[in-house]
């Protein structure tokens, strides 16, 4: 069948054979440069993607162009039927009877023009297509700013014919609905019906099509003129349904057009994973070759990840009155290294919900001990069974005196390394990093894949105790390596990575601090015998707390699973009492008990070189043992049946002990031997103000009666004495009985405390 663009009736056979001639060939380039069905639907380009879950769900669309507004491609029956009815009434009647082409429309508007009459126009919807898609040598067709030429209006009704010949009509007008461009930069009905409308476009009822319908012909007009042609739409489409129009329909329409225009209901961004759709097309996503939409397959769990928000958010509504609104989560296959679970924000009720928690740069506080003592242990400088001094320790630094404190009033005295971890101790973590040194480990958390900036003389000792700032992301990752024994591989989005793991710890000392974090009862001194912590089911987990309650956190891992756990606030604001177990802990005891809920979690195996030994502990200062006897692993050649302590002045004795005693009480007389002069106190952030206190020793007084005294008043009495510090500097007095100074030093206490009543 050949397009009806040749001249009948008498013309000149010279003329009519030319121009036939030039028809034929327009038609056979025409032909070339049209594109199928099939070809437009696939070189279609959403502005958004969908981020899909493994299971094939969308978790979330995001705007990927922002030049042009598109939604997904949707079939003709996507679309509601009112629409497809108001778009043929309102642009081409005669579209299921004419071949491309309205020759009786074109007559009509050739007469209208001849006598300046204003008609419909003969453009069909074919022939507007015609100009819409986009084939490699079809830009001839697409119309300038001044209008289509002749020549383009002839090419334009012979693509028509040959569109209408090579497609059926029902593709025609469902290429034609995703091609159309409307209002401003809102090209298809998706993207219109969910802009304008803020629903899919199959839900669109009569005025909404009207309006839709209006738009193709008009797409930027004044609302008012836009009104008065949808109401037009409106009356043709009643007529066509049988029934009429009344003008009180018209006037609502005109309220429901302005009000329609003006709002933007289509989201950049829409779904349960804003965050983590981001970082996925960060990381250079693609999406399958030959798809026709705009989507990704991801590693998250559309199930875990319900799951994790309506968790997270539940926990920060009970925290609301502690001054905490923020949180994130994520969650790591341990074997993959796939992300599971990514919740960056608490979304609306956080003020900074566009921050992902995830990633963003904290203090991971006491989070960051279990990779100090698995070094320790794998330099054979400790065994989990080695005594450390849990006492007031007096680090000299450059900015001066670096003065740890516990959680408790008092000092624990010679506890076992598996004490001291499990029960976060900070005074013995400290300790092991003077025998490991800030630069060694600082180099170990490179290692394991924190991003940490500085170096270890930079940060010093406080490094024991989380002074470094990391994201939740790569923290959770490196206690991975811990499940993995000490193996590091990145972190997979999407599916179908096969993992490449690099040594990063050795893999004894991972088992054994993994058996130390997931031992209940090494937690007891801490943490008491009912925690949270402890789940029905083998897991090893580690709590902390970041500088003046900043920040909040709980990583750990099962057999199959990592997850890692930040509370707090994106603004830095400090929390308002929330430890480690009544912040973070929850939700990840939660998490991992749904993880868990009909899977197994079994211990690790332990690797070669290891020897499992039963040890014992001498007596301590009341003649009972320091710890119970137990069965302890040990790195081979570093296992010992006994562990004690010769004497209190001693230091560390042969048989395990490490520690040392930083001053003889009785070495100067009637002095302040602790704390020195010019000494910085910084309370720790992980132990509640009112559970803080700085120890005073006095020395060479004998059995005199001694009282302290702070800032000019009276505070305590005794040789020893523990005082519940307040921020500031402060002069610190010791006096006899009659009042008179004895000795004075100056101290600073710096951070959050509470100032004791006078």
């Amino acid at each position: 069948m050949r397009p009806h663009c040749a001249p009948r009736g008498d013309a000149p056979v010279r003329w009519r054979r030319a121009l036939a001639a030039a028809c034929l060939a327009l038609a056979s380039t025409v032909s070339l440069a049209l594109p199928t069905f099939d070809e437009v639907r696939a070189s279609f380009r959403s502005s958004e993607t969908l981020v899909l879950s493994r299971e094939g769900e969308v978790l979330q669309r995001l705007r990927t162009d922002a030049t042009v507004r598109r939604g997904q491609w949707l079939g003709l029956a996507d679309v509601s039927p009112a629409l497809r009815q108001a778009l043929v009434l309102s642009e081409d009647r005669r579209f299921y009877e004419h071949s491309g082409v309205d020759w009786a429309a074109v007559s009509a508007a050739a007469w209208g023009n001849l006598w300046n009459q204003r008609t419909r126009g003969a453009s069909t919807l074919t022939m507007q297509l015609a100009g819409l898609l986009d084939g490699p040598d079809a830009d001839f067709l697409r119309q300038g700013p001044g209008g289509r030429s002749v020549p383009q209006k002839l090419g334009q009704a012979v693509a028509a014919q040959v569109l209408d010949r090579r497609w059926r009509k029902d593709q025609i007008l469902e290429a034609y609905l995703n091609l159309v461009p409307f209002r401003g930069e809102i090209v298809g009905i998706d993207a219109l019906a969910r802009t304008l409308f803020g629903k899919a476009a199959h839900g669109l009822d009569e005025r909404e099509a009207a309006v839709a319908a209006a738009l193709v012909r008009a797409p930027n007009a004044r609302p008012a003129l836009v009104a008065r042609r949808a109401c037009g739409v409106l009356r043709d489409m009643r007529r066509a349904g049988g029934s009429g129009t009344q003008g009180a329909d018209c006037d609502a329409l005109d309220l429901f057009n302005t009000a329609a225009l003006q709002r933007r209901a289509f989201d950049a961004s829409q779904g349960i994973a804003p965050h983590f759709a981001r970082q996925l097309l960060r990381q250079g996503a693609r999406m399958p070759s030959g798809s026709a939409q705009q989507r990704v397959r991801s590693t998250l769990s559309a199930p875990l990840q319900r799951m994790a928000v309506d968790t997270l958010t539940r926990h920060l509504r009970e925290l609301r009155g502690r001054n905490v609104e923020d949180a994130a989560l994520v969650v790591l296959d341990n074997a993959t290294g796939e992300v599971l679970a990514w919740v960056g924000s608490s979304g609306p009720l956080s003020q900074a919900a566009e921050v992902d928690g995830v990633l963003a740069l904290r203090q991971p506080g006491s989070t960051l001990k279990p990779f100090l003592y698995a070094q320790a242990i794998a330099q054979r400088r400790l065994t989990a069974a080695s005594l450390v001094h849990d006492s007031p320790a007096h680090i000299a630094t450059a900015g001066g005196l670096y003065i740890p404190q516990n959680y408790d009033r008092q000092f624990k005295g010679w506890v076992s390394a598996r004490t001291a971890l499990a029960a976060s101790l900070n005074v013995p973590a400290v300790r092991t990093l003077v025998m490991v040194t800030p630069d060694a480990f600082f180099e170990q958390l490179r290692r394991l894949g924190l991003p940490l900036p500085e170096s270890g003389g930079y940060y010093g000792y406080s490094l024991a105790l989380g002074s470094s700032e990391v994201p939740l992301l790569h923290l959770t990752n490196a206690y991975r390596a811990l499940a993995n024994g000490g193996r590091l591989s990145p972190v997979a989005y999407a599916p179908a990575q096969r993992p490449v793991f690099t040594p990063a710890l050795d893999a004894g000392a991972a088992f054994i601090v993994g058996d130390i974090l997931s031992d209940a009862n090494a937690r007891v001194r801490t943490f008491g015998t009912d925690s949270v912590l402890a789940t029905r089911f083998w897991t090893a987990v580690k709590t902390g707390t970041s500088k003046d309650m900043r920040d909040n956190w709980a990583v750990g891992w099962s057999q199959r699973y990592t997850v890692g756990v930040w509370v707090g606030n994106a603004s830095g604001a400090a929390m308002h009492d929330v430890s480690g177990t009544s912040g973070a802990a929850p939700i990840w005891a939660e998490v991992m008990g749904w993880l868990h809920r009909s899977t197994p979690s079994r211990a690790p195996r332990p690797p070669q070189g290891l020897v499992r030994q039963a040890v014992r502990f001498g007596p301590g200062d009341g003649g009972q043992p320091l710890e119970s006897a137990r069965q302890e692993w040990f790195m081979g050649g570093t296992q010992q049946a006994l562990f004690a302590i010769e004497s209190e002045a001693g230091g560390a004795s042969e048989t395990g002990a490490t520690g040392t005693n930083d001053a003889n009480p009785e070495a100067v007389a009637s002095r302040i031997l602790a704390p020195a002069s010019g000494t910085v106190v910084a309370l720790d952030p992980d132990i509640p103000p009112a559970h803080q206190r700085l120890q005073f020793t006095a020395g060479g007084v004998g059995r005199a009666a001694v009282r302290w005294r702070i800032d000019g008043r009276m505070a305590g009495s005794g040789a020893q004495w523990a005082w519940l510090p307040w921020p500031g500097r402060h002069r610190v007095e010791l006096v006899d009985a009659q009042g008179k100074v004895l000795d004075q030093v100056q101290i600073e206490v710096r951070g959050a405390g509470v100032r004791a009543r006078r």
